[in-house]
């Protein structure tokens, strides 16, 4: 059955168009509240925020939905995402809700939802909810109403929890780093537990007023940081997104520094403790041939998933592993959080800097990437992909590549677009196929 509300990270849209209005938020309220009541016990659920202008409606309007149906709400204001899955277990909460759209402007906003453990609900759950949202909801007891808070310490308390991830032995002393907060969720706690733990921290994006979220900032738009890195001679910069779940690192050259490469250094370092859980890594489809072959020269795997940090967290659920991501920077680092957390993976980053002794540039290059090439098809109608002609010049790729390169092709979950990409020793070969295979849709449509 075909989703109206869910998508692949919650829901999300354009605000006071489609779903994302005061109205859809009330009733998701309503709908999950009246899931998550079971048993007698006073019910609560934990709610946080990123910075843009439409979070204070989506806010107030969570709150209507859940009070109405008998649970009680404590409001922590902007936090990451992370935050929010970590204080939705920490206080025995029955259920966490982040407003956010993640690195989408300002004009943006969804919601996403934590069970009481910290993990995102699964689809069968969101599912569940969906069909609630069809349905006249179960309101409370006049005496039954819940009740609104908001709590102070939330910030602290996750700034604590991060600084937990690396060792006590381990201080930041003499490094400078440029944390860029993209104008979002992380302004305030990014920056303070990097300084805490010795760093002089310079700032970028941590302003925000309601509009600016992700605008020339944050891990989408990095040039403001890999500017800032070089005319201030830092060590490193840090870039995270709207909602702080994504990671993009740039080294004291200015280089950009994608998720790949943190992965590579990560699981590295895990695995020469004898930390690393899984015998591997779990990325997804999009991640450069060069880590897995990175990967396997220490007899390691990675395993590959659907684009996504939700299927990548199941697969690493599924096999015991603790080391996951995305090339675009999600990071999950499942020791440390139950969801992706860019500062988490930034301490890591910067703990590794610091132990080593030697520069960014150097620490950060664990691999030398294969060429890549990705290429959007837009089309206008139909199934492209199920054309006698396409999937003909698609198996004379795969056949041209097989041994040295891959292939991925994906229909986008969010527009009419196909996304070719392919990957490979020889860079005058891979365009040449990716060209083959979009000039191939492009004639089907």
């Amino acid at each position: 059955m075909a989703r109206k509300f869910f998508g692949t990270d919650g829901i999300r849209g354009r605000t006071n168009a489609g779903v994302i209005t005061a109205e859809t938020a009330m009733r998701v309220g309503q709908a999950a509240g009246n899931y998550f009541v079971r048993g007698g016990h006073r019910h609560r659920v934990v709610i946080g925020k990123d910075t843009r202008l439409s979070g204070y409606m989506m806010e107030s309007a969570l709150v209507a939905g859940f009070t109405s149906v008998g649970m009680d709400v404590i409001m922590t204001g902007p936090l990451p995402t992370p935050a929010i899955a970590l204080l939705t277990r920490e206080m025995r909460a029955d259920l966490g809700v982040m407003i956010s759209a993640s690195h989408n402007l300002y004009a943006d906003n969804g919601i996403k939802l934590f069970g009481p453990d910290g993990f995102k609900l699964s689809d069968e759950a969101e599912a569940e909810i969906e069909a609630l949202l069809d349905q006249k909801p179960q309101l409370a007891m006049p005496e039954g109403i819940g009740r609104a808070r908001r709590i102070e310490d939330a910030r602290g308390r996750y700034i604590h929890a991060i600084k937990q991830s690396v060792s006590s032995e381990v201080s930041f002393d003499g490094l400078k780093v440029v944390v860029d907060c993209a104008n979002g969720a992380a302004y305030q706690v990014a920056p303070s537990a990097i300084w805490e733990l010795g760093a002089e921290v310079i700032t970028l994006g941590v302003e925000p007023n309601g509009t600016n979220i992700n605008d020339g900032v944050g891990s989408t738009a990095i040039e403001a940081l890999q500017a800032k890195v070089v005319a201030e001679g830092a060590d490193i910069g840090i870039a995270l997104d709207g909602d702080a779940d994504r990671l993009i690192v740039v080294d004291e050259k200015g280089k950009k520094v994608d998720g790949d490469q943190i992965m590579a250094l990560i699981a590295s370092r895990m695995h020469e403790k004898g930390a690393l859980k899984g015998g591997g890594v779990v990325a997804t489809v999009m991640s450069n041939l060069g880590l897995e072959r990175y990967l396997g020269g220490m007899e390691l795997t990675l395993e590959r998933t659907k684009v996504g940090d939700r299927y990548v967290l199941e697969r690493m659920k599924e096999g015991g592993f603790n080391v996951g991501g995305e090339q675009s920077g999600h990071m999950i680092l499942l020791d440390h959080a139950t969801t992706g957390d860019g500062s988490v993976a930034a301490l890591r980053v910067l703990a590794s800097l610091v132990r080593s002794g030697r520069p960014a540039s150097e620490i950060l290059h664990q691999f030398d990437p294969v060429p890549q090439l990705l290429k959007n098809v837009r089309y206008e109608g139909g199934a492209p992909l199920d054309d006698a002609t396409v999937r003909a010049v698609i198996a004379d790729a795969e056949g041209e590549l097989e041994g040295n390169g891959r292939l991925v092709i994906r229909p986008s979950g969010t527009e009419p677009v196909i996304r070719v990409m392919a990957e490979g020793d020889d860079a005058e070969q891979v365009e040449q196929v990716v060209d083959r295979i979009c000039d191939a849709v492009r004639s089907a449509t």
